[in-house]
């Protein structure tokens, strides 16, 4: 199983980024995938998660209304839209399946 993360960078408050997360070393289409995060100082916090399909998605609070999680089954990918960020979305984000994690992608909002 691999997974590998990418799109972070720096960005505005109030701005916009697109994390992918490329998978391989398994049948993607198959599998619940996650995006998870951590800030300085903090633990890891779950932030979205997506059925195999793609039809059912669901997010933490702090990031509802805002982050959307989708997939793209036939190119064994899964993104994360992030819009109207904020400083305290400042984090290394991870992509999950099961219990291997890619090695995160840094996002930092700031002005």
């Amino acid at each position: 199983v691999q997974l590998v993360e990418s799109g972070g960078g720096l960005v505005q408050p109030g701005g916009s980024l697109r994390l992918s997360c490329a998978a391989s070393g398994f049948t993607f289409s198959n599998y619940e995938m996650y995006w998870y995060r951590q800030a300085p100082g903090k633990e890891r916090e779950w932030v979205a998660f997506i059925s195999s399909a793609g039809h059912i998605t669901n997010y933490a609070d702090s990031v509802k209304g805002r982050f959307t999680i989708s997939r793209d089954n036939a190119k064994n990918t899964v993104y994360l839209q992030m819009n109207s960020l904020k400083p305290e979305d400042t984090a290394v984000y991870y992509c999950r399946r099961g219990d291997s994690w890619g090695q995160g992608t840094q996002v930092t909002v700031s002005s």
